[in-house]
């Protein structure tokens, strides 16, 4: 998994310094658990807190999965769960990371001229298309819906 360094051998190591990451103007959160000090004290509290947020981040993130075929924000509520799990699991908070990065180089490349150009390009050479198919369907059957519905 490329954890979003473009250096290979490259790891992630957990820290837990802040600092400010310059380029993006928000803060710099070191990997680890976010759980409270007094539960990180105690090994079988951080365990329990560490499986309750699991299980609390596996129900958010199966309740997307079934939202996505179904009515609802299914991948918002999918990337909350990982949200949920980010807060205690590393994996969970590089997944994240790399997402959130692909994402802004998605909507940079959405944001440059050229491909605004083609994609609006592309998107009325589809309108005349559509307009061109529905002017024939018209021009043939005329506007008469192509399934019977009975008067009652």
């Amino acid at each position: 998994m490329n954890t979003g360094s473009d250096e290979p051998g490259e790891v992630a190591v957990a820290s837990n310094e802040t600092g400010t990451n310059e380029a993006h103007g928000e803060p710099h959160r070191g990997l680890g658990s976010r759980a409270p000090e007094f539960v990180k004290a105690r090994r079988l509290l951080h365990v329990s807190w560490q499986v309750g947020v699991f299980i609390i981040g596996l129900a958010v993130v199966v309740a997307g999965i079934i939202m996505l075929p179904l009515p609802g924000p299914g991948w918002v509520v999918i990337f909350g769960g990982m949200a949920i799990w980010a807060t205690e699991f590393v994996w969970a908070q590089l997944v994240l990371r790399w997402t959130k990065r692909k994402v802004t180089e998605a909507a940079q490349r959405a944001l440059d001229p050229k491909v605004r150009r083609r994609n609006i390009i592309l998107t009325t050479i589809g309108l005349i298309i559509v307009g061109v198919l529905i002017g024939i369907y018209v021009w043939k059957f005329g506007i008469v819906m192509p399934w019977k519905i009975e008067n009652q």
